[in-house]
């Protein structure tokens, strides 16, 4: 009866935790799209700026909301195509989506909200740190208990080697270099063997600092808290080495780059045959099959 969750009626609800979640919506939203259906996946975010409800629609240019919405929300606007609704309340947030003739909602953080129904949960673990020390906030980095994971309906391990039983397997994979001023486009190869600035205001700034020296480039390291709000101090250096970000800290500053400024946009690249089973749960659920999980 999902009168009881803030009336969200009329849409697929797939809420999506963890770290590096921005790259697995916009995976998402470009490939869950129920057959026979046209309008675009959007996803819900909780603002960080201000608490107002703020539709982001893909039609529009939402360069000059960045500092309504955040920049999650400018980058999966301008990713995704889809529109991206943010607001703390998120039954009223979803509701903005389904008005706007969405039927499939992917929320950002949506676990713990409660009072948002949902039909798939996605949980997305960092394959490198996992649980971190396994505590709750604040003593550590969890929400929830492990134990969490044993009601969602797929669990998505983001890079890393070690295993895990019944786990979906994705990495990021770099798609080149895009000056921020011109808007030129190289490949991330043609920084190897020279030494580079690189920003990241993430949650994992050292991935990104492993991505770039993956490709043979020197890094000196430059790591912010996730979400700070760049400044030109933050991304000026005295030299001319080039200075590299990633795509949602160029949305940030994009005002105050130069031509030494580039940012690194990734996609998703699932192990064989995991795309399609997480594909197949979503819409099993949208069809009120059985989940993945098989709750």
């Amino acid at each position: 009866d999902r009168s009881r969750h803030g009336g969200v009626s009329e849409s697929l609800s797939v809420p999506i935790l963890g770290v590096f979640r921005s790259p697995a919506r916009r995976r998402c939203a470009g490939s869950q799209t129920p057959e026979g259906s046209s309008d675009a996946e959007p996803s819900i975010r909780q603002t960080g700026p201000s608490s107002e409800l703020v539709l982001v629609h893909r039609a529009a240019d939402p360069a000059s909301r960045r500092d309504r919405v955040g920049d999650e929300a400018v980058l999966l606007a301008r990713r995704s195509r889809a529109p991206v609704a943010t607001g703390r309340n998120r039954p009223a947030a979803a509701q903005l989506l389904i008005d706007a003739g969405c039927n499939v909602i992917l929320s950002d953080d949506g676990l713990q909200h409660y009072a948002l129904a949902r039909d798939f949960e996605i949980i997305v673990v960092d394959g490198d740190r996992r649980f971190g020390n396994g505590r709750l906030l604040p003593s550590g980095p969890m929400r929830e208990t492990q134990g969490r994971m044993r009601g969602a309906d797929a669990i998505v391990v983001n890079g890393g080697s070690g295993q895990s039983e019944g786990a979906l397997r994705m990495r990021l994979l770099p798609t080149g270099a895009v000056a921020m001023k011109y808007g030129t486009v190289k490949p991330l190869r043609e920084f190897s063997g020279q030494a580079v600035h690189a920003v990241a205001a993430i949650g994992n700034p050292k991935r990104f600092f492993a991505t770039l020296r993956a490709v043979g480039i020197e890094v000196l390291e430059h790591a912010l808290p996730d979400h700070a709000q760049l400044r030109r101090e933050d991304i000026a250096f005295a030299d001319d080495l080039p200075v590299l970000m990633t795509e949602k800290d160029a949305v940030k500053c994009r005002e105050i780059a130069g031509p030494l400024h580039w940012y690194v946009p990734v996609n998703v690249a699932f192990a064989a045959g995991d795309a399609e089973k997480l594909r197949a749960g979503v819409l099993a659920a949208a069809h009120g099959g059985a989940k993945m999980g098989g709750s």
